[in-house]
């Protein structure tokens, strides 16, 4: 008897192992041999043109925006200097400065951003995680990311960012990015 009560819970121990391993986020290690290959330095170099939305966590539109992007890079480091503008024809500036690291390994830093953005590329995905100063309703809020872009093609990449407060998805941004030409 103790022996087939071993087995059950050895099973169970597995299924359960399995079932959590199904779950589990994916890594940017998983798209380590997607091409083409997303390279942050040649994708965001020189004029981009973005379009995306704001979804509450039940997925219904908040705000629909523009954003025009302007890359430039003196060796690893780059500057993205990103205007947005709402439907509703407000205006917003954001401008990053991102530092390749070793393998992969990206940082960047923003006025509204606290601390610095962590990233990791491989093929071709990276995946970001940060925290943003949000201003709500006369407060600033402090709004987790997990941002993750996927090249599609040498002009056209996708991007989903989940935000969430105290673990709590509150809703996602997508947006489309189009390389404009030279």
């Amino acid at each position: 008897m103790t022996a087939n009560l071993r087995r059950l819970g050895a099973a169970l121990l597995f299924t359960s192992a399995a079932v959590l391993a199904g779950c589990a986020s994916p890594t940017p290690a998983d798209y380590a041999s997607q091409s083409p290959k997303l390279d942050l330095r040649q994708y965001f170099n020189g004029a981009l043109l973005a379009h995306g939305i704001v979804t509450d966590r039940g997925g219904a539109v908040l705000q629909r925006f523009t954003v025009r992007i302007t890359g430039t890079w003196a060796g690893d480091t780059g500057t993205l200097d990103e205007r947005f503008t709402d439907a509703d024809g407000r205006q917003e500036t954001r401008v990053w400065t991102l530092q390749r690291g070793a393998d992969g390994r990206w940082t960047g830093t923003a006025a509204d951003v606290l601390g610095q953005a962590q990233g990791q590329a491989a093929g071709n995905a990276l995946n970001w995680r940060y925290t943003l100063k949000l201003p709500v309703d006369g407060r600033t809020w402090h709004i987790d990311f997990d941002d993750w872009m996927f090249l599609v093609d040498e002009r056209v990449m996708l991007n989903r960012a989940v935000m969430s407060k105290f673990g709590i998805r509150l809703g996602e941004v997508l947006l489309s990015f189009q390389k404009l030409p030279a």
